[in-house]
Formats: C-alpha cells, structure tokens, sequence
C-alpha cells in the first residue's frame, strides 16, 4: 500500500503515521511507562534506603579486583539492589542499618543492578 496523496489524504496520514510510530524503539520507551516501573528509583536520581549487609563483588575479565560494594533496601519502594561504595576505606564507614543516599550512573549508565 502505497502513501495517500492528495488534497483531502491528511487524516489517513496521521492515521498511519500514529500507527506507525509504535515501531520506534525509542519512541515506544518514552511514551510508556515501562523503564519507570523496571527502574528501582523510579524515574529520580537518587533515593535513600538502610544498608543490609556489605559485600565484595569480583570484577569481570580481564580486570581482577573485589569490588567493595553494599546491598540496600531501599525506603521508598522497599526494592533490594546492590550500591557501589566509592574511594578506598570508605566501606569502614558505613554499618549495617546505616542510612545511605543512593546515586544513579546518569542517563545511559547501569549503576544498579
């Protein structure tokens, strides 16, 4: 099917171009809701939660290290993720049942998993 042409053809162009905008991957993702649900922040930059327990995640190849990292509860929506903890010696600072604030990695980074 060919594109309407004409005088009187505006309608059945919207129409089909309303339709076919649901084919864009990233016009699908900013007109739904479904990155904000997935997102443990909810949409927000930050968020705050209560330290459960301190863990070391290994690093993936080719890199070797233990990553010093914190498992938190977060307070507003009560999902669990896993925080990294910057700087060295920093993790002898936080507790458990510490109050922490959480930062995201920004707009394409996955700081949280």
């Amino acid at each position: 099917m060919t594109k309407a042409h004409g005088q009187h053809a505006a309608r059945k162009l919207v129409r089909l171009r309303r339709k076919n905008r649901w084919a864009d991957k990233g016009w699908k993702k900013s007109h739904t809701f479904v990155a904000q649900k997935a997102n443990p922040f909810g949409g927000s930059s930050h968020a705050k939660g209560i330290v459960l327990e301190k863990i070391g995640v290994g690093a993936k190849q080719p890199n070797s290290a233990i990553r010093k990292c914190v498992r938190v509860q977060l307070i507003k929506n009560d999902k669990k993720i896993i925080a990294f903890v910057p700087n060295d010696g920093c993790l002898h600072f936080i507790e458990e049942n510490d109050e922490v604030l959480v930062s995201g990695f920004g707009r394409s980074g996955h700081a949280v998993r």
